[in-house]
């Protein structure tokens, strides 16, 4: 019993080890990939938007919808810094009209259109070298990281609900999972894929994979493109193309736009606009401890070391002058001036 508690406890450290706090927000949007890492322990974060949707689909006889609404997003991370619970809303109101010739009149719905409660957690964390601590050869220092091909590995599970509004309604509650990987090329180049499943336990079963790279411009502004392609059981296959822009207002708060289309026009055609922005409630045990210049510490390391020397320097001098002023006072004045004395006499 004492070997497998202990066994417990060293498992239980090594998830709490591999931390995935970052000083500056991680956030899924503006894109609809996700990244296998969670928001870190004690983190509450919120990822809001509106879009606006049309939609072209001849499937549903020949069925044109204009799609208006919003998303939130919500994250949250506990106990440990590998798992994250999120949960996922979208509201949306929808003008709908069918161009056929039995039914022309538009007509509209709205009302709650997907409740999704899921879970996160990172199986593999891929770890890098820091070529730039190395001194001694250029070469090494610049050439690419082979290990970086590598990603760190994320799986996910949700549950989509069927306490929506009754006209999105589907025939029951079904199941969703996916793959989640990420990719860190360089420091500013990241590529995510994600392959899902959806609409597990129903007959529309649906297979979708994401492919997005984001590249960091400056500290504060980053650009992506995104692909994905949906691969339906009952409709017709989609393949879409996105791509989008953030900006980093502070470090808790991330704002962003994004759009994306659809390229097959003679039987599926789209395009998706998307406005929004990330804030995170940052509680997280141990941020003001890091050392690193980064995580928010006022001077680099070495500096403060040598600041420490020279104050300790000018202590000790100060302490010595003090010294020589009471032996020149315990003495008196008159022992100096017999050894002026003897020093004329020499000569």
């Amino acid at each position: 019993m004492k070997k497998i508690s202990i066994l417990i406890l060293v498992f239980i450290s090594y998830l709490s080890a591999s931390a995935q706090y970052t000083k500056i927000i991680n956030s899924k949007r503006p894109g609809f990939s996700e990244s296998p890492y969670g928001v870190g322990t004690k983190i509450f974060q919120v990822e809001a938007g509106a879009f606006y949707q049309n939609t072209f689909n001849s499937d549903e006889t020949f069925l044109t919808k204009k799609s208006f609404g919003g998303n939130l997003f919500f994250r949250y991370s506990e106990f440990l810094e590998r798992l994250e619970v999120n949960l996922d809303i979208r509201y949306q109101k929808d003008e709908r009209v069918f161009n056929n010739v039995f039914i022309s009149n538009p007509y509209s719905v709205s009302g709650l259109s997907r409740l999704t409660l899921g879970a996160k957690y990172l199986v593999y964390n891929s770890v890098y070298a820091d070529k730039s601590k190395e001194i001694r050869s250029w070469k090494k220092r610049t050439a690419f990281d082979w290990k970086r091909l590598i990603p760190s590995v994320g799986v996910y599970a949700g549950w989509n609900s069927n306490y929506i509004s009754p006209q999105y309604k589907a025939e029951g509650m079904s199941l969703k999972g996916a793959v989640l990987l990420q990719n860190d090329i360089n420091e500013r180049f990241v590529i995510l894929t994600n392959l899902i499943v959806d609409n597990i336990l129903l007959d529309n079963l649906q297979y979708s994979y994401i492919l997005t790279s984001t590249l960091a411009v400056t500290e504060k502004w980053s650009i992506f493109g995104e692909h994905q392609g949906i691969f339906n059981k009952v409709k017709s296959n989609e393949y879409q193309f996105g791509g989008g822009i953030a900006y980093l207002f502070t470090d808790d708060i991330q704002i962003d736009v994004a759009a994306r289309s659809s390229l097959i026009k003679e039987v599926f055609s789209s395009y998706y606009i998307g406005l929004g922005g990330s804030w995170r409630m940052d509680r997280h045990e141990g941020k003001k401890k890091s050392t690193n210049t980064l995580e928010g510490t006022k001077e680099p390391f070495f500096k403060r070391i040598f600041k420490k020397k020279k104050g300790k320097k000018a202590k000790v001098k100060k302490v010595k002058v003090k010294k020589r002023r009471k032996n020149k006072k315990s003495k008196g004045p008159s022992f100096y001036k017999k050894k002026k004395k003897k020093k004329k006499r020499k000569k």
